[in-house]
């Protein structure tokens, strides 16, 4: 994983995801160098929802079926309902977070994202979490299910961002799962600087 202001990040989404899982990732992500790439399955607008009402849209920048995990460094699955509902149903989409897996490129997974992964039986036999109300669909997949803001699994991440009263313990768990993906992978002078990166991106947001 090369350091953050080098990394090209492409985040995979179409209609009705997570507004703050795409915008909060991509703008941090933006800030600090790196090169982020929105892959769709058409390139019309998408929209995103907050807490199911309509908010903001964004236009793709390359379709799913045209990406490669060879031009990227990490793969980020923003949440929402209907988001990884419909992902789920195409399999260059699934093909396509296999692809991450297999050549242990680094996955995070929020919210709603891990249906995406139950898809690619990616969690059979690994730690994870969720949102709450899919979870017996990760346990069904094999998955061992915990109640935790953040699991490290493989070579990727998943957040539930449910305890949204509960930054503090959210943050720690970013930190720790951090520690034991990248210090293994990157050098020490870079780890901070990711860290801050992640410790921001995934801070759970208060409800309104």
């Amino acid at each position: 994983m090369p350091p953050i202001g080098e990394a090209h990040v492409l985040i995979m989404a179409t209609n009705r995801f997570e507004e703050s899982e795409l915008f909060g990732p991509r703008e941090i992500l933006l800030e600090r160098g790196a090169k982020v790439t929105v892959a769709s399955l058409s390139l019309d607008e998408i929209l995103g929802t907050v807490h199911d009402e309509p908010g903001k849209t964004i236009k793709p920048d390359i379709l799913i079926k045209d990406a490669t995990a060879a031009d990227y460094d990490a793969l980020l699955l923003p949440g929402g309902v209907g988001n990884p509902d419909q992902l789920r149903m195409h399999e260059d989409a699934i093909g396509l977070i296999r692809e991450f897996a297999n050549t242990e490129k680094p996955v995070a997974a929020i919210c709603h994202g891990p249906w995406l992964l139950v898809e690619a039986d990616l969690l059979r036999g690994k730690q994870a979490t969720s949102w709450p109300s899919i979870r017996t669909d990760l346990k069904n997949a094999g998955a061992n299910v915990v109640d935790e803001a953040a699991v490290l699994f493989a070579h990727g991440f998943l957040s539930q961002l449910a305890a949204r009263d509960q930054q503090e313990e959210s943050r720690r768990h970013w930190l720790n799962a951090l520690s034991q993906r990248f210090d293994r992978s990157i050098t020490k002078n870079h780890a901070p600087d990711i860290a801050q990166l992640i410790h921001t991106l995934f801070k759970p947001k208060p409800l309104h």
